[in-house]
């Protein structure tokens, strides 16, 4: 009878603290929805090993039904810490060191650039200092013959291609630059390591481990079932982007209920063989751009040296997956919306767990930025012009003779549209 009573004021505290946290989130969230910004996010949460998760808006726009903990989204660039984690694995089993250079994993028809003999290592592909571009300088037009789908046609043999006869312009582990090319190119010398397809890697390596059952590529019928709806970042629905060539920089799918695995694996709260790994991919290894900011192996560490994090872009979703050690907190938010807001959220609900006061949300946006709002187009809406763009809203922006392409508030340059539309993967740079 005592374990009985014992068990059950154990869990009316759970139940408390879970209401207490989850007025908390819905206070800071709806704001956010009543600007009608996102269609559907859930948001995960580890606090010292308890599971919170909060689902809000909708699946689809057309759909009544909440996204919750096993809806599925693409994760955009958090795939690129996946990355980092196999390389580490790897060299954890002595299947390669960091420092071997890339060239080592590639046909030898294929030749990587250098500087001054100074070689591409592993590390330089996983900590962004390569010096290889964002996207290669043959992603063109013909290459995206579906700019709905832009990655899904870029073929290996291009990548080659533009590696044999690209000039780098900088000496590689020196200075960071954000690369999807880079890591797109680690994962794929990761798989030719192991002789396996980038997706295997992941799935055998790192989510049958962590128990992990709805992270991969491609997705099964009943897995698609549950596939929220992608949206362009005003809401207008758009089709999911196939990432093949660089899918270690930005292919991976997966829910809350996984990456919360993923979070208490990265916390320390669950041992398993992928431990000592998950320890090595989180050591600070280089500057970033970002005033004190570093970078591990894929993951970025802010400037206070406690919370690593990471976030990721794709045409209709966004993502951010943010844990600090120290105090053993984590959080995730799964947005099927593409737009940047979602990294605001997950910082303040890590600032709520810290017990440090949340800084609003900038849902204040101006009315061009708002649905049904009048501007730039962009992707079937409707944008503001860059006089008024907030950081939430960076992004690809269609004007009627050019694109401009935002990736940062105060980074602002005009490409082709087709180009625009492609270059996305995340704003972590």
């Amino acid at each position: 009878m005592f374990v009985g009573a014992l068990t059950a004021a154990t869990s009316m505290v759970v139940a408390a603290e879970e209401a207490g946290l989850k007025a908390k989130v819905d206070a800071l969230v709806r704001p956010l929805m009543e600007s009608g910004i996102p269609v559907g996010f859930v948001v995960g949460i580890i606090d010292h090993g308890q599971r919170y998760i909060f689902g809000y808006g909708k699946l689809s726009r057309d759909a009544d039904k909440t996204p919750d903990g096993r809806s599925i989204f693409e994760i955009g660039s958090v795939t690129k810490v996946f990355t980092g984690l196999l390389l580490a694995d790897m060299v954890e089993r002595k299947l390669l060191k960091l420092d071997d250079p890339v060239r080592e994993f590639l046909p030898q028809t294929v030749t990587v650039p250098r500087w001054d003999g100074q070689v591409i290592t592993l590390l330089d592909l996983a900590t962004q200092t390569s010096g290889l571009p964002r996207m290669p300088g043959n992603f063109s037009i013909a290459a995206v013959k579906d700019p709905r789908n832009p990655y899904a046609n870029y073929t290996v043999e291009q990548l080659y291609e533009f590696l044999s006869h690209h000039s780098l312009s900088q000496k590689p582990g020196t200075q960071f630059e954000y690369s999807n090319l880079g890591v797109g190119l680690l994962g794929h010398a990761l798989g030719r390591r192991a002789d396996t397809s980038y997706e295997s890697l992941v799935v055998e390596g790192i989510c049958a481990p962590l128990g992990m059952k709805d992270t991969c590529i491609t997705l099964s019928e009943e897995q698609r079932s549950r596939l929220a709806q992608g949206h362009g970042p005003l809401g207008r629905p758009v089709a999911n982007w196939d990432i093949r060539t660089f899918a270690g920089a930005g292919a991976l799918r997966s829910t809350v209920n996984d990456m919360l695995k993923f979070i208490t694996a990265n916390l320390g709260l669950k041992k398993s063989r992928l431990s000592a790994a998950i320890e090595l991919s989180h050591l600070p290894r280089h500057d970033t751009d970002r005033p004190g900011g570093k970078i591990a192996l894929c993951w970025h560490i802010r400037s206070d040296k406690t919370i690593l994090w990471h976030n990721g872009q794709t045409g209709g979703y966004h993502s951010m997956l943010a844990l600090q050690k120290q105090r053993k907190i984590g959080v995730v938010v799964l947005s099927n919306t593409a737009h940047r807001i979602v990294d605001e959220l997950a910082m303040a609900v890590m600032a709520i767990l810290s017990g440090e006061p949340a800084k609003p949300l900038n849902v204040d946006l101006p009315e061009g930025q708002r649905r049904g709002g009048t501007g730039a187009q962009n992707e079937g809406g409707w944008a503001a012009t860059p006089s008024g763009l907030s950081q939430a809203v960076c992004g690809r922006f269609f004007f009627p003779h050019q694109t401009t392409f935002i990736s940062h508030p105060m980074v602002v340059c005009h490409c082709p549209r087709w180009l625009a539309k492609a270059c996305i993967l995340d704003e972590s740079d």
